[in-house]
Formats: structure tokens, sequence, C-alpha cells
């Protein structure tokens, strides 16, 4: 029998070995993961990048394509690659030095257990990539995965729209690897599935990554690869600085027969001595046994962070809350009421101890001030105006979307679904409000307008008839297109402008809201911003 050349030329590595064997075998480029339950996993020896990866006999990625890796492969200069096998535990370990181009001080993990067709990963990083965002990237080939979230399906797409990251569809729909992410507090398993084949990733620890319980990061895009994402900080919308020298983790790429996985146990990982992994009996907590002037109808979300480190949980309707699992230190403790903090203070966290707080009053809600008048809730979400629930979902010029500029907005009888939940310069330049006055003893007023998010600058300045306010600086946003991108979220800020009593009238007055700003820039990228709650108070009702 004459065999082909170009057979001849493959090395041992090159060749998997479908067997039941676990382990590692390491070859000439690549290292050969086994789970021994059918997956297969070559690791490059240069770089740590996963070459290929086989389920079953059958090869779910590309071959000759981007392969999977931290930030899309660290390259080989400056990389240590290294493997152990230590019962049925075996793991590669890749670590960089300050030579490398990617970045220095990164050290990344792969670990498989006997009889799993789990990939388990965790990433120590001291310093932030030069892109300037901690990624995990699975690419897969797409055609063996029909089934994807479908916001970030960009495989029917006509062409750019935004940048070079947003697609329009043909029936004028958009998609975009920043649509239908869900929040951090909400991560659930998600991933592509095909025909008796899946890979989900279950994201795992985020007390190392950046932007609190309502920060939304990229999860998935099926394209040319279907790719299957953990983002562990990006620059996109970020509301605080990343958190370096820690460890990401650990969380798992997870592949079945099409079913969702339920989430693996992790916690045999922490035997296994990772770079900077914090144990259990090294962690503390904290429990609040009540706050009090929780308002009914939001949820209540206890949040806690610090330069190393961000929980959350929870806050029962009861008012008590209760967090464990925190690695020790001081930590900022803020109370979210929907998404907008409403109570701050310091706590200190000690190893194998509760800390616990007394009873805590709520009293920097802005809804505790009774209004002449309000539109919206004080919740730090646009969710209650019109098209705020798709902002996560889709490009404000989406077709699905209803149209930005909605006409004049009688207060006390429209509906706040009624009311565009974000505002830009070049979009929706005025809103127009009509209320009511009954008489002519007023008195001066104040009239806020909360934001949760603002783009190129953008805030808003007011006309009460012929009235017009001072312009106000600018909020401290983070630099991102924001509404474009899938999210509200930025750091809500309340604008307040005192209107004298001289400024209303008798019977119909008009307020006219208008996005100003120093900065230029056209259609949904023109200076705005995402809108919380607008209100009308008495000066005098002012909270303190």
């Amino acid at each position: 029998m004459n065999i082909p050349r170009f057979l001849l030329v493959l090395t041992f590595s090159q060749i998997p070995c479908f067997g039941s064997g676990f382990g590692i075998d390491s070859g000439e480029d690549f290292h050969t993961i086994n789970s021994g339950a059918g997956l297969i996993i070559d690791v490059r020896k240069s770089s740590g990048g996963i070459e290929s990866i086989h389920l079953d006999g059958r090869r779910l990625t590309v071959p000759g394509r981007r392969i999977s890796a931290i930030n899309s492969d660290v390259g080989s200069k400056g990389t240590t690659v290294k493997t152990k096998t230590r019962g049925g535990v075996a793991m590669v370990a890749l670590t960089t030095d300050k030579s490398n181009g990617v970045v220095a001080g990164l050290t990344h993990y792969y670990i498989v257990r006997k009889g799993e067709n789990t990939l388990y990963m965790a990433t120590y990083a001291e310093n932030e990539p030069g892109n300037g965002e901690m990624r995990w990237i699975t690419r897969l080939d797409s055609g063996l995965f029909p089934d994807a979230p479908v916001h970030s399906d960009i495989r029917e797409c006509m062409g750019n729209i935004e940048s070079r990251d947003v697609f329009g569809m043909a029936d004028g729909t958009t998609r975009s690897k920043y649509y239908g992410n869900q929040r951090a507090m909400d991560l659930a398993i998600r991933g592509v599935s095909g025909d008796g084949v899946g890979v989900f990733m279950d994201y795992g620890n985020r007390e190392s990554s950046s932007g609190g319980p309502f920060f939304r990061d990229i999860q998935n895009q099926t394209g040319s690869a279907a790719e299957v994402y953990n983002y562990m900080n990006s620059g996109h919308n970020q509301t605080e600085d990343l958190r370096l020298g820690v460890l990401y983790g650990p969380y798992a790429l997870c592949f079945t027969d099409g079913s969702v996985p339920t989430a693996p146990d992790m916690r045999f990982i922490s035997g296994l001595g990772l770079k900077g992994h914090v144990g259990e009996n090294q962690r503390g907590g904290v429990a609040v046994k009540r706050f009090d002037g929780m308002a009914a109808g939001f949820p209540y979300t206890l949040a806690f962070a610090n330069d190393t480190a961000q929980y959350w949980t929870a806050v029962d309707p009861s008012g008590t809350a209760r967090r464990t699992g925190m690695k020790p230190g001081k930590y900022r403790m803020i109370l979210y009421k929907g998404e907008l903090a409403v109570h701050e203070e310091e706590v200190t966290v000690s190893a194998a101890r509760i800390a616990v707080i007394e009873q805590r009053r709520i009293t920097n809600d802005p809804s505790a001030v009774n209004p002449v008048w309000r539109v919206g809730d004080w919740d730090g979400t646009p969710l209650e105006f019109r098209n705020g629930p798709e902002i996560p979902l889709m490009h404000p010029s989406d077709k699905r979307m209803t149209p930005w500029d909605p006409g004049t907005f009688l207060i006390g009888a429209g509906n706040p679904a009624d009311f565009p939940a974000c505002q830009w310069r070049e979009v929706n330049p005025a809103i127009e409000m009509n209320f009511w006055m009954d008489d002519g003893r007023f008195q001066d007023q104040t009239i806020r307008i909360g934001i949760t998010a603002a783009f190129a600058g953008g805030r808003p300045n007011i006309r009460v008839n012929g009235w017009s306010s001072k312009i106000p600086p600018p909020s401290s946003q983070p630099s991102s297109r924001s509404m474009t991108i899938g999210t509200y979220r930025g750091n809500n800020r309340m604008y307040a402008f005192d209107v004298p009593a001289s400024a209303f009238v008798v019977g119909a007055n008009t307020l006219r809201i208008s996005p100003i700003s120093g900065q230029n820039g056209g259609g949904f990228l023109s200076p705005g911003y995402a809108i919380d709650c607008v209100d009308m108070i008495r000066q005098e009702r002012l909270i303190e």
C-alpha cells in the first residue's frame, strides 16, 4: 500500500489519540491533554495557546484558523509552558516574563480532571495586557454550532454600521458581541451548541474582575468562528480601576452533547497551589442585621469593593444581608436600590470571622423626597423608559427600537414607557415636557435629572418657559461608546437645577431638556446620556 507523502511528515503530537488514556503526552510541538472521557486538547509548547480541541473523535476547531488562547495568544518570546500530572489532575501552566511583548507577569492554568470533559482555567495577572483587556477566547468551527446567542450571531450580517464591531442585518436589525450580555451578578452558563455537541463557559469567581454587580462584558460572538469568551476585565465602559496582582477565576469551559451543563464543582482547585489563590479558611464575611427605609417593589443589592476584590449579595426584603467567602481587607460597602447607590460606608473583613453590622437607616435615596411631579424611578436605570430594556440587546438605530423623539410628554398623564431612555444631541435634541401649575402663588423649585451614563461629555441643560439654566459641568464617565455597545451603566449622576418662582406661569408650563457638550459627533455617537429619572421638588425639600 502506498502511503501519501504528507502523512509521513506528521509528528506524533499532531495525530490525536482518542483512547481512554488520561494524562498529558508531550510531543515535539504540543502538550496533548487527554481527559480519558473523550476530550483531547493540543496546547502549543511555544506559547501555551490551544491549537486544537477534539471531543469523541470530532474536531471542534478549524485547522489553520486563529487559536483559542488567553488574549489571542501571548506569543513565544518570554513564555514558558510547563506540565504536571498528579493523581487524577493534569495541569499545564504558561508564564510570561518581562520580555513578553503582550503581557509580562502572567500565569495561565489549564486543568483537567480524569473522566471529566471540562477544561478548568485560572489566570494570575501582575500587569494588564497591552490591548487593555484580560480575556479568554475559545475559537470553534462555527459550522458545527448553529445554535448560538442570537444577539451576537453575525453570520448573516450585511456589514458594519458602527466601528468594526456593530453589524447590520438585511432586515434592519443589529448584532454585535456587545449585545445580549448578562450583568456580572446574573452570569449563567452560556455557550454554543449543535448536533450532539456543546461548548459552554462557566464564568466562575468574579472577585478579581472590575465594574461591580451590574457590569456587562462580552460573552459570545459567532461569525467565521464560534467564539466563547470569558472577559476578566476590559475598558468597555469600565467604571473602576482594573485589579492586578490577583488570580482571576477559577472558571471552566464545559464540553457536552449539546445540553447546557450544571455548574461544575471547582473546590478541588484550592489544593493545587495556584499563584494568588486564597483558601476558604483565610476568608471572612459581613452580615448586616437590617437596612431600614427600603422602598417596596425594588431589588436591593449589597456590594463590596477594594483594590483587590469585589463581591455582592442580594438583600432580603426584610433588610438583612450576608456575604461570606471574602478576602480580608477594608472594603467600600455600597447598598444599591436597583442600580442606584443609596448607602455607603467602610467595613473591615477579617479571616475566619463575620463582621456584624447593626441596623442602618437609608438616607441617600432621592425618592425619599415627595415630588411636585416625577417621571420614572430613582433606581439607577432607564429600564422603565422607552427603549430602555432594549439598550443591552441592540444598537439604538435598530428597527425594533421605537422612535427616540416621541413628541411632547404630558407630565401626570404620560406613560413613562413613552419617555425616551436616552437623549443625543443629533438624534432627539429637545425633550419637551408639559406640566400644570394651578395658581400664581409660586415658590422656587428644583428640577432634578438623573443620568446613568454619558458619552462625549453629554449632559442635560434645561429651559422652563422663558428661563434658561446655567450650563452644568460634565460628569465623570468611562471613555466608551456606552449606549451603542449594549450598556446604560456608567457613573450615576444627578443634575439639580434651581428654578426661580418667576419662571413659572399659571396653567401649562413647558420644560425643555437639551444635551450640551463641547465635543463633536454625529448621530448616535453625538454627545448624549441615558436617563434615570426626572422630577421637580420644592427647594426646602432637598435632601441635605
